[in-house]
């Protein structure tokens, strides 16, 4: 079991690695830099509580559906933040490029991924056709915060699966 978990730290360091180092430039650390936004708290909750104040139809309905999944989405990541002390990994791999403000907190799981996907996926559910853009979109905000060097894939991962998750379940509780 060691073994299996040493060889999964390798590969997710890699993984790391390969985003957050192989493609750099200006232009692209500007993108990327605008784009991480989308999946902050800033963004996420304007535009679904935007929707859900003044949407009309499903655009409201759905504008709930996602500020509900985003507000119960939020809980587990606060307390798994707080109970699994995680380091941010430029704070622990050598050579890691960051962003001009670096978070301090800790990275296990990514909130910008939760948020995005929590926002996306009630989205998709009504508008089948937005899931060409906004799936794209939700993965390059989960990338950006490897690219910006303060999460690893897995936390990434997981926040995209609680986002996931919490979307799922408020597109089945509020129809």
């Amino acid at each position: 079991m060691l073994k299996v978990i040493h060889w999964m730290h390798r590969h997710e360091i890699r993984m790391f690695l390969y985003v957050n180092q192989r493609f750099r430039g200006k232009v692209l650390d500007a993108i990327v830099g605008t784009l991480t936004h989308l999946g902050g708290a800033t963004a996420t909750i304007t535009v679904t509580l935007l929707l859900a104040l003044f949407g009309n139809g499903a655009w409201q309905t759905t504008g709930i559906q996602a500020l509900a999944a985003l507000a119960v989405s939020h809980i587990p990541v606060a307390l798994v933040k707080r109970f699994y002390p995680r380091r941010r990994p430029y704070l622990v791999i050598p050579n890691t490029r960051i962003s001009m403000n670096p978070l301090e907190d800790h990275s296990f799981p990514s909130g910008h991924s939760t948020a995005i996907f929590a926002v996306t996926v009630p989205f998709v559910a009504a508008f089948p056709p937005l899931g060409f853009v906004l799936i794209p979109l939700a993965l390059a905000v989960a990338l950006s915060r490897m690219y910006l060097g303060l999460h690893y894939p897995s936390d990434c991962l997981a926040g995209a699966l609680l986002g996931t998750g919490s979307a799922i379940a408020s597109v089945s509780v509020w129809p």
